[in-house]
């Protein structure tokens, strides 16, 4: 049996479901941002931030801002005490601050889906970069994927060994990941991808 996957935009009933699995991911990290911080986020660039629905209900998330290069999102305060809101055409830089997949939906390309989502939203916005941070040593999976480290920036509060990364928006992004539209159910394996908090499945 399969379930339909379906990449949208959040809305205010989605907030529930985001920070629980923001909380599940991040707690454990020290790194979780809280209800207030999470939609700071999201209403700076409403139009860059999705929810991936699995049949009925939410599995996971992407929260990504316009943001200038080689700087990041406080974790310790809400967006609008960093920087006042702005259009997208203000920054040319896409900062993906956030991706996460339901813990038991994780090993089935739905993090690859939602990045893929994610990064035709930026070309189609006329963005050139997106940047990130990627945490709990997950710079290879980011660097499989063509982010490139800036070894001079050490981003203060998002734990040990964590790496602001960027790389240029492809003109060609291949096909679609899951071409199908759907998940098998059943049994997934865990994927380190999921464990990933970026300025980051």
């Amino acid at each position: 049996m399969t379930d339909v996957v379906h990449v949208r935009h959040i809305t205010e009933a989605d907030w529930d479901g985001i920070v629980a699995i923001e909380s599940r991911a991040y707690a454990g990290l020290g790194l979780s941002e809280g209800r207030a911080a999470l939609r700071s986020r999201a209403e700076i660039s409403p139009g860059t931030c999705f929810v991936l629905d699995v049949g009925s209900g939410p599995a996971g998330y992407l929260l990504a801002l316009p943001y200038p290069a080689l700087r990041y999102p406080d974790l310790e305060r809400a967006e609008e005490a960093v920087v006042p809101p702005l259009p997208a055409p203000a920054s040319r830089n896409l900062h993906l601050h956030d991706i996460v997949v339901a813990e038991g939906l994780r090993g089935r390309g739905l993090g690859q889906r939602l990045l893929h989502h994610f990064t035709l939203t930026a070309r189609s916005r006329g963005y050139e970069r997106i940047s990130l941070i990627a945490v709990g040593s997950s710079d290879t999976f980011w660097s499989a994927r063509g982010y490139t480290a800036h070894p001079g920036i050490s981003p203060g509060g998002y734990g040990a060994n964590a790496v602001y990364m960027s790389k240029a928006v492809p003109t060609d992004l291949g096909p679609q990941p899951e071409p199908t539209g759907v998940v098998p159910r059943g049994p997934s394996a865990p994927t380190k991808r999921a464990d990933v908090r970026v300025p980051c499945p």
